[in-house]
């Protein structure tokens, strides 16, 4: 990949890793919240239900990659499906208190990894879920790590992007004004037919086509899910 993305990961693993590891682990957990982030949690429940519901109820014999996992809580039901998962993730913090979360029935079946989602040691998968972890980069260099995971996957291929809205731009020059110290990795809105178009030219070719889209949108989370399927 290139510098522009180099540098987006550096800052990604600082901030989840560190800056953010305590407010993480809070808003993926069942504690209080204030109302905006009570929000954010809404909306992420939802994309993550949407995701799960466009793999297949039984996932047995398969292998998923998490990419981006977070706390883990796709990897989980996943692994209850029957999936064999690889959840992979920049942050360390983020992974050790995964680890501690997950049930004993499914441990067996999810590994969890520090590292780059596009490492290509990682393997083949029928499967890859990328839930809110392309978001913090442009099109172009999403398309491009996109284009490298479709070339290990068989099947599917689940991502969210941050959709071009008013709103949301909005909220993004709103983030410019919290001190540097403060302020998560800038999310990078992107126009949805834009982003269609740079697909079809990267991945059309390689038998790769859209299946469904859907944006979730609760207070100050805004996402939209995409399918891509191999024909």
């Amino acid at each position: 990949m290139n510098l522009t993305y180099e540098r987006r990961r550096g800052e990604i693993e600082t901030y989840f890793d560190r800056t953010a590891a305590t407010a993480w682990a809070r808003l993926t957990s069942d504690a209080p919240l204030s109302r905006i982030r009570a929000t954010v949690r809404e909306g992420r429940d939802r994309m993550r239900t949407t995701l799960l519901d466009w793999l297949p109820a039984d996932l047995t014999g398969r292998r998923l990659l998490d990419a981006g996992c977070g706390t883990g809580a796709l990897a989980v039901e996943a692994a209850r499906r029957g999936a064999e998962v690889v959840a992979v993730d920049l942050a360390g913090t983020l992974l050790d208190l995964a680890r501690t979360r997950i049930p004993a029935d499914v441990a067996k079946r999810v590994s969890f990894v520090p590292g780059d989602m596009l490492d290509p040691s990682f393997g083949a998968f029928d499967h890859v879920v990328a839930m809110d972890s392309l978001i913090h980069y442009p099109a172009r260099e999403m398309v491009e790590a996109m284009t490298a995971l479709a070339a290990r996957t068989t099947t599917s291929l689940l991502v969210t992007f941050a959709p071009r809205t008013p709103a949301l731009s909005v909220m993004h020059a709103m983030g410019r004004l919290f001190p540097r110290g403060d302020r998560a990795p800038s999310i990078e809105p992107i126009g949805e037919a834009s982003l269609f178009r740079r697909l079809e030219d990267s991945l059309g070719g390689q038998g790769w086509s859209r299946l469904r889209t859907r944006r979730i949108e609760s207070g100050f989370y805004k996402s939209q899910a995409l399918e891509m399927v191999r024909r």
